[in-house]
């Protein structure tokens, strides 16, 4: 993309990390390949950004995959095992959610308007409160997940928490308003001189992108 003299725009790696409990319903924890490797239990890792190994739940370190790509200092991302009820992705520009779609109930594809949804008010409530205290964490053009958990913490009877954080650029918009989704997409990956100061820590060079996952 250099190039290109395109500047994309995407969150940091441990942004979900470094969130409190009450955002992230979860433990979550950065570390390496090889000290997820150690892992006596299961726990759900995944690459923060890249595709290098399957995002997946995986019975403990033993069962993660193996080859001479992945290296034991590659970054992973362990979190604890939950269920999502439902999956919404928010599309966000300048601090704000600018369309939205439900993705998945019970980790199967279903996708649904935001706008109509039974959970549109919570879920849009959520964002807000997220954003309001995090929203300077992230660039200005980013997608944001968030879910209903199926088992809330302390018997609450609804725990929304934070899914992970995406490339506009490189996200499925389900059924989002495409009108709305390519303003962020087009703001997350347009001309580096147009660029924001404070959007240049998250601007990185990615030799090789495939749109849309």
């Amino acid at each position: 993309m250099d190039a290109l003299d395109v500047a994309l725009l995407e969150p940091s790696d441990d942004w979900l990390a470094s969130l409190p409990f009450e955002y992230t319903g979860r433990r979550i924890a950065m570390a390496t390949l090889g000290e997820a490797r150690c892992l006596s239990r299961p726990a759900f890792v995944k690459p923060p950004s890249d595709k290098s190994f399957p995002a997946a739940v995986y019975a403990s370190g033993c069962c993660l995959p193996t080859g001479p790509e992945l290296s034991l200092d590659v970054p992973v991302q362990i979190s604890d095992v939950v269920t999502w009820a439902a999956e919404f992705r928010l599309y966000l520009l300048d601090g704000e959610v600018r369309t939205g779609s439900q993705y998945a109930t019970f980790g199967r594809l279903d996708a649904e308007r935001l706008d109509g949804h039974r959970y549109e008010d919570a879920v849009l409530k959520f964002a807000d409160d997220l954003l309001a205290t995090y929203g300077g964490s992230l660039p200005s053009a980013v997608v944001v997940d968030i879910g209903l958990l199926a088992t809330p913490e302390h018997g609450a009877t609804d725990q929304w928490a934070v899914v992970e954080a995406n490339m506009a650029w490189f996200s499925n918009c389900y059924a989002a308003d495409p009108d709305q989704v390519l303003d962020v997409v087009l703001r997350s990956a347009g001309p580096r001189e147009q660029m924001t100061e404070r959007d240049r820590r998250f601007c990185h060079v990615i030799e090789d992108t495939h749109l849309a996952r």
